[in-house]
């Protein structure tokens, strides 16, 4: 079958499009006719060396498509139901076809296409995790949230809004600043032009916010940190720029603040739990009407222009793939 495979750590261009063994559905699998896959930050971290992986390998965590067969001992599921995935195993989602343990597939409920279900489904389950564990808001708080025209960024400003939060996105651009205030952002700060924690600050009267959720990283540490109000909460959650650097956690030095890195695969370890996430996100489609922006399609065979789009800042929204 058509896949991408990675062959040696680098950049984009290591992304190959290849012929890859057919997979098959084992006991308690199902197989799946891969109708789009959802293109994110974590796979060009295992790309470059970042997150070590065994050469050479398939990536992509997230999938939507149809069951073309189940595996032994399979029930709840049938040939033809449309099902998505954040938690896809080697070989990866970048592949026409893929095997994986029916206990890690989300049934996509009526009314969502295959499309949707792969570009909200991995960042829901992020956004799920950041807003009712990393740190639960509630109604009043204010939130720092970088990238807010990203993919994750634009479903946690509507999250957050929704909740009663008020919002401070910070972007690169007047086009990302207009989709973030779309999505409900209160105040927008273009970073590129101006010294976005003094902006935060001066937003909050001085006090700061209580919570940011950064996936940033090296380039918005400090900033990050000097944007929290006294026992604020710093959510760590990605590292697009780098590897933050070492900081200085000296008593009395940074007002009592919290800072937490979160993992997604901590928060849906379970059957269970990746169900009732699942559940979650959709219901935020189907009855709370989350907008859900695909920036660009892509062929499969151009995944590494996909990620060096991703890489660049060059989109809005979310980026998928299609066999």
């Amino acid at each position: 079958m058509r896949a991408v495979a990675v062959y040696r750590h680098g950049g984009p261009e290591v992304l190959t499009p290849t012929e890859w063994a057919t997979p098959v559905a084992g006991p308690g699998d199902v197989l799946i006719d891969v109708a789009a896959i959802g293109v994110n930050y974590h796979e060009s971290y295992e790309r470059s060396g970042l997150y070590p992986r065994e050469l050479p390998y398939v990536p992509g965590h997230e999938l939507a498509g149809t069951v073309a067969a189940v595996g032994a001992d399979v029930t709840g599921l049938a040939v033809g139901d449309l099902v998505a995935s954040a938690d896809v195993p080697v070989p990866g989602a970048y592949a026409e076809q893929v095997a994986l343990p029916a206990d890690r597939v989300i049934r996509v409920p009526e009314g969502v296409s295959a499309e949707l279900a792969a570009a909200v489904l991995l960042q829901g389950l992020t956004v799920h995790m950041l807003t009712q564990d990393s740190y639960p808001v509630r109604p009043d708080e204010t939130a720092l949230v970088h990238a807010a025209a990203g993919g994750v960024g634009l479903l946690l400003t509507q999250v957050l809004r929704s909740l009663g939060v008020r919002v401070i996105g910070t972007v690169s651009t007047a086009a990302k600043e207009e989709a973030a205030r779309q999505a409900g952002a209160h105040e927008v700060i273009r970073y590129t032009e101006v010294d976005f924690a003094a902006e935060v600050k001066s937003l909050t009267d001085g006090g700061g916010v209580d919570v940011v959720y950064d996936a940033v990283g090296r380039t918005t540490f400090e900033g990050s940190i000097a944007s929290l109000r006294p026992r604020g909460t710093f959510v760590l959650y990605g590292q697009s720029s780098g590897k933050i650097p070492p900081i200085d956690l000296s008593t009395g030095t940074r007002g009592s603040i919290k800072l937490t890195r979160p993992y997604l695969p901590d928060f849906i370890a379970t059957p269970d739990e990746l169900q009732a996430r699942g559940a979650a996100v959709f219901s935020w489609i189907r009855r709370d009407n989350l907008n859900v922006h695909i920036g660009r399609l892509y062929p499969l065979a151009d995944a590494g222009t996909a990620q060096t789009d991703l890489q660049q800042r060059r989109t809005i929204g979310k980026l998928l793939l299609t066999p």
